[in-house]
């Protein structure tokens, strides 16, 4: 089996500096690692303060709470994105508000965010979506047009650029994920990013179970989350981001490698190579399943799979995600390109370990995967399966 994702973990200083954590004893987040890498982290974004937590979803959590946002507030967000995104807007107590995406980019439609708008909506989350940056031009005016909070998610984005801004540059408070699958990582850990030096104090707290800095430590004004980074990961984090621009260059040759094999397929369309503001960075090769195509997404994976390729679905909208039907949130939403997209799409391996032999079977699967395409029979039970009951 070729994974879907197999991290790099052993190619720069790694090994040495989590040696370094054990024989010092310095292992917990007190460590002098998590500095460095925060560090060096925020000169890399360009940012003036960086906080790194635990996890990319903690930093979603705690960038919403930073910014006040609660109960009777909304936010704007896409219905194709990972759940943590609304998870963190309704465990605030807030209302998240869904838009569809663009079926070009798989980004958030732009257009369609003003119409989503109201006296209550807070902040505008701007996610980056598989490699691609969200075109953030509009965002800038909209929030400065309804005096809105920009919260950019840019776990998916980590070395990309929006025109010249680096992802994670752009939002009141940005965040990261260094999650395995991603173009740096530190096993799991995040980072929250800002230029205010009152949301930098604050995230800190929130993160640190809002102990005070004094002879009062042990007594709380406000509840926080322990969402500390170890010392152990932030120095895995920094040895990875020590080779950032390899990382980068390996992904963008994953991605146009399987351009190559894939450019004459009329069943696939395959991710957008470019747009005004920005090149794929290919965090991900997705391909997505055109309307003409009888087989689905899910029969896709099954039969990749019995030969041998790691494949995994693409997002699951949040209108559809079981447990937001049973809060009796989005009742009657439809997003048309959203469905689409958890329908028919699909990612392959493109993990930083593959090697191009590797790449080139699992083009050739994909490729005889096309060829038979016209000749399979669609289950109707599997193709419907995804669809929730109203």
């Amino acid at each position: 089996m070729i994974p879907v994702n197999e991290p790099s973990v052993a190619a720069g200083n790694e090994i040495k500096y989590l040696t370094e954590c054990i024989e010092s004893g310095w292992i917990s987040s007190e460590g002098p690692f998590v500095k460095k890498f925060e560090c060096e982290w925020a000169q890399y974004v360009k940012r003036k303060y960086c906080i790194a937590v635990s996890s990319g979803t903690a930093a979603l959590e705690i960038a919403v709470a930073a910014l006040g946002i609660g109960k009777g507030d909304e936010v704007i967000l896409p219905a194709f994105t990972i759940i943590s995104c609304a998870m963190a807007i309704i465990r605030a107590e807030a209302t998240p508000v869904l838009v569809d995406s663009d079926i070009t980019t798989w980004n958030m439609d732009v257009n369609q965010i003003e119409k989503k708008i109201t006296s209550k909506t807070k902040a505008i989350m701007a996610v980056h979506i598989y490699g691609l940056p969200l075109d953030m031009t509009p965002i800038f005016a909209l929030a400065e047009k309804y005096q809105l909070f920009i919260i950019e998610d840019a776990a998916e984005a980590i070395g990309q650029s929006y025109m010249s801004l680096p992802c994670g540059s752009m939002g009141d408070i940005s965040v990261f994920s260094f999650y395995s699958n991603k173009v740096i990582t530190s096993g799991e850990g995040g980072m929250i990013c800002t230029n205010d030096a009152s949301l930098n104090t604050y995230c800190r707290s929130l993160r640190n179970l809002c102990f005070q800095d004094n002879e009062k430590r042990f007594i709380h004004e406000h509840l926080g989350w322990n969402y500390r980074m170890t010392n152990m990961q932030a120095a895995l984090g920094l040895a990875q981001f020590e080779q950032i621009k390899t990382h980068i260059e390996k992904k963008i040759h994953i991605g146009q490698r399987y351009n190559d094999f894939f450019q004459h397929l009329d069943c696939f369309q395959l991710p957008l190579p470019y747009t005004d503001y920005a090149k794929n960075i290919y965090w991900i090769y997705g391909l997505l399943l055109k309307e003409h195509i009888s087989i689905d997404a899910q029969q896709a994976i099954k039969w990749l799979c019995k030969k041998g390729i790691g494949v995994r679905p693409f997002f699951f909208p949040m209108h559809w995600q079981p447990v937001f039907i049973k809060m009796g949130l989005f009742q009657n939403e439809h997003y048309p390109v959203s469905e689409y997209l958890a329908k028919r799409g699909f990612y392959i391996p493109g993990g930083l370990n593959i090697t191009d032999e590797q790449i080139e079977k699992v083009a050739k699967m994909i490729v005889q995967f096309s060829e038979l395409t016209n000749t399979m029979a669609i289950d109707e039970k599997s193709s419907n399966s995804l669809i929730p009951k109203e």
